[in-house]
């Protein structure tokens, strides 16, 4: 009697017949979810390390602030400070109080330190840099106690009352920044038919509607900030279009881990330095200094003044975003050919021909 053919694999393509896939074909399938598994451990550190970093211990890093007037104690108040702050002030004296008030309008300054005979005023900027103002809140003080000259402290550029903590601004320049890249992402799933024109037009149009969404929920909605709308609105615009054509141009450049870069500019570098939530002169260097390049702080920057100093708004955070637009619009239209998306790249996926044709 023949014997007994072996029992069928279900899971085998052609049961009773040998798997003609090689050994090494079939343990191939596990490299990329190996390295996937490896790189989101690598990610979820990196990404608790660096907000840990910017953000748990706030520490001045040479503060400039204003000072008006003299004092025989003036100097031994400035030295108290800076260890109550464990950092060196800088220091720039101004003949009166319009000349200091120009720069504190100008954002070069955090504070005004009036000095008179025998007391002194801490006049905080807390527009300019909400958690900036709460350590100097703390140090002034006792500060002023140490230095035998009595320090009051007063608010000379409050916040807006529905934003006690200043962290509106860098929520919704987060907001946009995310939905950016996360936007384009969902083009290249599930628009990947579209070609480069239509691309970049697509990802124009929801940069227009998600600022617009995102500055009418922020103020007209919930009424946490009061915007100058027009222009906060564009501003949201240009940093979604920005971040959502960074990760398109990375995903001309390196394909399917075009999400690797652009997170780690975005999130793991720009938000943590962007000045939202601990302004610039509290963060380790050189993150302070990185963070006005990148598009999240460009955008919190520009949000930021046009909300606060609109007087006084400057073109720096502007060309920012448009420096990395620019750049990542000409790198994505110069090498087209790479991109995984268009008529063309997804009739071959598909084996069909391209519209059209």
């Amino acid at each position: 009697m023949a014997d007994a053919a072996p029992p069928a694999d279900p899971g085998h393509p052609h049961p009773g017949r040998p798997d003609p896939t090689p050994p090494d074909d079939r343990l191939s399938v596990f490299r990329a979810p190996v390295v996937l598994v490896v790189l989101l451990a690598a990610a979820a550190a990196l990404f608790a390390g660096s907000y840990c970093v910017a953000m748990a211990n706030p520490t001045p890093h040479r503060l400039p602030v204003a000072v008006v007037g003299s004092s025989p104690r003036g100097p031994q108040l400035v030295d108290e400070l800076e260890k109550r702050l464990d950092s060196a002030l800088q220091v720039h004296v101004y003949p009166d109080d319009a000349s200091a008030g120009q720069a504190v309008d100008e954002q070069r300054v955090f504070a005004v330190l009036r000095l008179r005979e025998r007391s002194a005023v801490l006049g905080l900027v807390p527009a300019a840099g909400a958690s900036t103002a709460r350590v100097l809140a703390v140090a002034g003080p006792p500060a002023g106690q140490a230095a035998g000259l009595p320090v009051a402290v007063t608010d000379i550029r409050p916040l807006q009352s529905t934003d006690p903590q200043g962290l509106a601004v860098f929520y919704i320049s987060l907001a946009a920044v995310i939905i950016g890249f996360v936007g384009a992402v969902q083009l290249s799933v599930h628009a990947r038919a579209l070609d480069p024109p239509e691309r970049i037009a697509f990802t124009a149009a929801y940069a227009v509607l998600g600022g617009f969404a995102v500055a009418a929920t922020v103020d007209w909605g919930l009424g946490v900030l009061d915007l100058p709308f027009a222009e906060s609105w564009g501003i949201l615009t240009l940093t979604m279009c920005t971040t959502g054509m960074v990760f398109t141009m990375f995903n001309t450049l390196i394909g399917r881990w075009a999400i690797l870069p652009t997170w780690g500019l975005m999130v793991l570098l720009g938000n943590p330095s962007s000045g939202g939530a601990v302004s610039w002169p509290l963060l380790p260097q050189p993150l302070g200094l990185i963070g006005r390049w990148l598009p999240p702080g460009a955008s919190v920057n520009a949000q930021h003044t046009a909300i606060y100093f609109r007087q006084d708004q400057y073109a720096f955070p502007y060309l920012v975003l448009l420096g990395w637009l620019a750049l990542s619009t000409a790198v994505f239209w110069l090498w087209q050919d790479r991109h995984p998306g268009g008529r063309s790249a997804a009739a071959a996926a598909t084996g069909t021909a391209p519209a059209g044709t």
